[in-house]
């Protein structure tokens, strides 16, 4: 039987730290990102083409009701097009447009979709 020598499981616990604060850094740079609505509003022309439709229904790949989605959480917004983008929701358009967003491009959106609500101003883009 081969002994472990003192080298190999420290080895083991160098590289458990290692990819531990590469997660935590991966994390804290993803929390870091800021949205702004105002910077948003040159970004979200692409959204307005079904989410600000009343009613509207997309019929690929099946039949399927588009949601208003002004006013909805922001970090709920932001969560659905990570989802969208690594393929965890499936629904095609939606998961090319958010794979071309950069988390910046998400942040953005989803500020603005969070500060439309019921008392604001008629707006085609919400």
């Amino acid at each position: 039987m081969k002994k472990l020598s003192i080298t190999q499981p420290s080895r083991l616990a160098a590289l458990t730290l290692s990819i531990g604060l590469s997660a935590a850094a991966f994390s804290t740079q993803a929390q870091e990102v800021k949205g702004s609505a105002a910077a948003a509003e040159s970004k979200v022309w692409l959204c307005t083409g079904c989410h600000a439709i009343p009613d509207y229904r997309a019929d690929y790949p099946l039949v399927y009701r588009v949601p208003k989605i002004g006013g909805q959480n922001a970090a709920y917004i932001y969560a659905a097009l990570e989802a969208y983008k690594s393929g965890e929701r499936k629904h095609p358009t939606m998961r090319s447009i958010a794979g071309s967003m950069s988390p910046k491009d998400m942040a953005d959106i989803s500020e603005y979709y969070a500060a439309q609500t019921a008392t604001s101003p008629i707006n085609p883009l919400k």
